[in-house]
């Protein structure tokens, strides 16, 4: 692996655990009473990211690249809390900064050790000349 794959690897990482510690904290410690149950904030808030947590961990490409449709919920959140509720204005821009965090790790870990081992995708016109050549090949 590459170096600057590695380093997007570990800020990936570091961000989606950094991430799922905060969410912890906030929602079970430094927030006030919401008068939901501890099993819904738990099942809203902790579940979506341990999800992909064992792909990340492990380094797979293919999680990396759906974690962020994970994460976007997480930056969602953190946008509409800075925005609605002044008095937890600090803690939404730490999430929004963890998610940054984790969208730019995961999105270019994805695409960099994805083309390392070879799974890209190919090029349209490519495509499109052997979806010709197929179809003209079975014609004759």
């Amino acid at each position: 692996m590459a170096n600057d794959t590695r380093f997007y690897r570990y800020l990936a990482l570091c961000s989606h655990v950094a991430l799922l510690i905060w969410v912890c904290l906030w929602h079970f410690l430094l927030s006030p009473d919401t008068g939901y149950s501890a099993l819904f904030v738990f099942l809203m808030y902790v579940v979506p990211l341990l999800l992909p947590l064992k792909g990340v961990i492990q380094g797979k490409p293919y999680t990396h690249a759906w974690a962020n449709f994970v994460v976007l919920y997480y930056l969602l959140h953190g946008c509409t809390i800075a925005y609605a509720v002044p008095a937890e204005r600090v803690y939404a821009a730490i999430e929004i900064l963890l998610c940054c965090g984790m969208f730019a790790g995961c999105s270019v870990f994805a695409r960099k050790r994805g083309q390392e081992l070879g799974h890209g995708l190919k090029k349209l016109k490519v495509v499109m000349e052997e979806e010709r050549q197929r179809f003209e090949g079975n014609k004759r």
